[in-house]
């Protein structure tokens, strides 16, 4: 296989659209043999093959990886993606989607990398790639429990980096900002969404895009498949940010 991941096997959960779908096609495209895994079913081809789990279950993500490595072998690189946003003031935060942002994006990203760490270690090679949020440095209203979620699961892949430096697994974070996906567009109210977004807005402390224009899928993938390749082998336990400038880097 020819590209810069040639003949590796790489997981992608959240793979089944948006930026989980867009880095399981750019990472096809670089020669991976992807595993594209979603709660819900993938269409794959002959470099993606759809695995169709639920990350916030352990004992199924168990089954999916040890699944993976039977049919695709060794998983040599891990991008964890799946995510979830429900939006509401803290005032106004139930229990159960507090309970529910936390179990997709916090513990399906430690099931996850639990379940394929315990196999890279002992063959002292590998990569792990966790796709953040710019809101994890910085506040947004209305997304406590989103910002919350993902600070917890960017100080996880770091302290996961430090584990495992030892064995020669890197471990790094993408955090992207506004993004062209489904969640990102279920959050504007009208079609003056898009506008609003790259301006900003003063009422909600938001500075707006500098760099002027909304992310798509393929700019966040570029940058995880750089922290995935040979490229990025001295890189680890980074934190990298994909969003046109917005978070001013605070």
């Amino acid at each position: 296989m020819t590209g810069e991941l040639g003949g590796k096997v790489a997981l992608v959960t959240g793979a089944g659209r948006g930026i989980g779908g867009a880095v399981a096609t750019l990472f096809a495209e670089q020669g991976a043999h992807v595993a594209a895994v979603d709660v819900c079913d993938v269409h794959g081809d002959r470099s993606v093959r759809g695995y169709r789990a639920d990350v916030t279950d352990a004992k199924a993500v168990e089954r999916i990886v040890a699944q993976v490595e039977a049919e695709l072998g060794p998983i040599e690189i891990l991008v964890n993606v799946a995510g979830i946003l429900r939006v509401a003031e803290v005032v106004d935060t139930t229990d159960e989607d507090w309970r529910a942002v936390f179990a997709v994006n916090t513990d399906g990203v430690f099931h996850m990398s639990r379940a394929v760490a315990r196999r890279m270690r002992p063959r002292r090679r590998g990569v792990v790639v966790t796709v953040g949020s710019n809101a994890a440095g910085v506040p947004r209203i209305g997304m406590a429990a989103y910002a919350a979620s993902k600070a917890a699961t960017v100080m996880f892949t770091r302290c996961l980096g430090l584990e495992l430096a030892s064995y020669g697994i890197r471990c790094n974070v993408v955090s992207p900002g506004s993004t062209d996906t489904g969640m990102l567009r279920g959050m504007w109210a009208d079609a003056d969404g898009e506008r609003l977004v790259i301006d900003g807005s003063q009422r909600a402390f938001r500075v707006g895009i500098p760099l002027g224009r909304i992310a798509e899928p393929v700019d966040v993938a570029e940058a995880v498949l750089f922290l995935a390749s040979e490229r990025a082998r001295h890189i680890t336990m980074q934190h990298l940010y994909v969003d046109g400038g917005a978070s001013l880097h605070a």
